[in-house]
């Protein structure tokens, strides 16, 4: 114990990093086209799945390590050079102040021009003690991430694309604040003109894409954690509405993601600092931020995306004509799947039919889009 900081030994994980290796032809020697989409949820099955998959992964456990253990695996089998950016934070355990450790893993592939988008999602999950396996959060986001950096590696690009897979996320953003400061600290933002997080891409009633909040209050200590302030953020909603237009061209009007109305504490299609756009905002990079859920819900606490579903499973007793419990006063649910016992992929499969494979396999469609056309950024 050095200073009330007990310092946590590092983990370790027994995996044999084989690497996978990318075959497009059948047994008849002819190319075969590769859903992508399809590849994801298989993606998804070895994170979250109960049997077959990792299943729950605190930030700093030992799941967490096996993860990016995986992420790893599965980057260089695809032909990356994977940056592995270890980085450690300060939490309590036990009531005391510890020291605990995870990993960042980076990865980029080269276009045409020297401009860079970055495309994060975080591996971390949390609510293991009420039964969640993480599947929407973030496994949906880890898989859709995943299977896009497949796609791109054999793709030609318009501009670079850095995938950023944070650690530590649902404790404090504690991997993406990590590398914006060290980004910062070594010039390595300098040519980033956009960052897309997808966090909790799949599960929720409608996918939405925000922008980052108008208001600077909603991000001010998340700026001040990393020597930023308010000169330095930005609400530009360039990559919002690029993202939202690549969501048309590749779904059409009816199955575009949704900007949600302005509501009490968030003007439209603008979200709050609580996932890992936030410390790129703060660094004056615009963000798109794809979530599934329901704004429509008047949650606990209001409109504010917390309630991701009208399912009545996921309710004690849902007022379809309020839009909120039957009694506030006594629910207990609120339609919530995130960190609780309902984000698992069996219970989802059983609640939506369906949906998650949908909406993942949407997800990673519209990023490939964006990605691999230069008519969606104006690069100035």
């Amino acid at each position: 114990m050095k200073n009330g900081i007990f310092i946590c030994s590092a983990l370790t994980v027994a995996l044999t990093l084989t690497g996978c290796n990318n075959d497009n032809n059948n047994e008849e020697g002819k190319t075969v086209e590769i859903d992508y989409g399809t590849k994801a949820m298989d993606y998804l099955v070895e994170i979250a799945d109960e049997t077959q998959g990792i299943g729950a992964r605190e930030a700093s456990t030992q799941q967490e390590l096996e993860t990016g253990a995986w992420i790893y695996d599965r980057l260089t089998g695809f032909g990356y050079d994977v940056t592995i950016q270890p980085f450690t934070y300060t939490k309590k355990v036990g009531g005391v102040d510890t020291i605990l450790i995870s990993n960042n893993y980076i990865i980029e592939k080269k276009g045409a021009l020297d401009k860079t988008i970055v495309l994060s999602a975080h591996y971390d999950s949390t609510g293991s003690d009420h039964g969640s396996l993480g599947a929407t959060d973030n496994g949906a986001g880890l898989a859709a991430a995943i299977a896009i950096a497949e796609k791109l590696q054999l793709t030609d690009l318009p501009y670079n694309v850095r995938i950023l897979f944070p650690g530590a996320e649902e404790n404090g953003l504690n991997g993406s604040l990590h590398y914006v400061k060290n980004a910062i600290d070594h010039d390595e933002l300098d040519n980033v003109i956009g960052m897309i997080n997808y966090d909790t891409v799949g599960g929720g009633d409608i996918v939405y894409v925000h922008a980052a909040h108008s208001d600077y209050e909603e991000y001010k200590g998340e700026c001040e954690s990393l020597g930023l302030n308010e000169t330095n953020y930005t609400t530009e909603t360039k990559f919002r509405d690029a993202m939202l237009q690549a969501s048309i061209d590749v779904n059409g009007e009816d199955a575009k993601y949704i900007i949600h109305p302005a509501l009490e504490g968030y003007p439209e299609g603008e979200t709050g600092s609580w996932s890992d756009h936030a410390g790129f905002a703060c660094a004056g990079i615009p963000i798109a931020y794809v979530e599934a859920t329901n704004f429509n819900i008047n949650g606990k606490y209001g409109y504010d995306g917390y309630s991701q579903t009208t399912n009545p499973e996921m309710w004690d007793c849902y007022d379809s004509d309020t839009k909120t419990a039957c009694d506030r006063g006594t629910e207990t649910k609120w339609g919530k799947i995130w960190h609780t016992e309902y984000d698992k992929l069996d219970k989802l499969d059983e609640a939506f039919p369906g949906r998650v494979a949908k909406q993942v396999s949407d997800n990673v469609n519209i990023v490939i889009e964006l990605l691999t056309n230069d008519k969606y950024i104006t690069v100035q």
